[in-house]
């Protein structure tokens, strides 16, 4: 259990402290991960941004994730999407959403430079916990084809079947927590509240 995302990330930056003083590349999955991920920069001496992922919805319960896609509009797509009425013209639909919010965050979020290129840095991939793993997947797998000298993903929290699904995309999987009763992520908190784009939007401009 977790007080709240500051401690994760205390605890977390503890775990990663080898790679501090190396101009890691700290990247932060919006919204919940930002302050966390601004704490473990600060903590190693690197590099703080965000990358940029959105969960595809499954209809009609959009806390279920059905998929995922990133930046570039690469999709994953879950096992279990088609069983939860997520045919092919929902997903496409889905996918036009997703990929709006994701441009118009980006102009929010970095309005005056582009995204840090990740070629050839130590990349490190933080969330505030993992469930289906749906974003995660799309941001490893979208760096990677980026080219980092080594990949990271780094949570305080996952179920065990999530953390191999991730464990596949990263040269490296830290996870403070991965209980077998997991239900949700902010079970596993004290103090779990939302993350607003004006709170992600101050940290970016430091």
């Amino acid at each position: 259990m977790f007080h709240d995302r500051n401690e994760a990330a205390i605890r977390l930056a503890k775990e990663l402290e080898g790679y501090k003083g190396k101009q890691a590349l700290i990247l932060a999955i919006p919204r919940g991960a930002v302050p966390m991920a601004k704490i473990i920069a600060d903590k190693l001496d690197g590099v703080f941004d965000v990358v940029l992922v959105r969960k595809l919805r499954a209809p009609n319960y959009p806390e279920l994730a059905i998929g995922s896609i990133d930046e570039s509009g690469w999709t994953y797509i879950a096992d279990h999407a088609a069983s939860v009425g997520a045919d092919s013209r929902y997903i496409e639909a889905e996918k036009r959403t997703q990929m709006a919010t994701i441009k118009q965050r980006r102009a929010q979020y970095t309005p005056v430079r582009p995204p840090i290129d990740p070629a050839g840095r130590i990349v490190i991939v933080i969330d505030d916990g993992l469930a289906t793993g749906a974003t995660m997947i799309s941001a490893l797998h979208g760096l990677r084809n980026r080219n980092p000298a080594k990949l990271i993903c780094a949570i305080p929290v996952s179920p065990p079947e999530t953390l191999k699904k991730v464990a596949a995309l990263a040269d490296e999987v830290v996870c403070l927590v991965s209980p077998d009763d997991f239900r949700a992520v902010g079970q596993f908190y004290v103090d779990f509240p939302q993350v607003e784009d004006e709170e992600v939007i101050q940290i970016l401009r430091g």
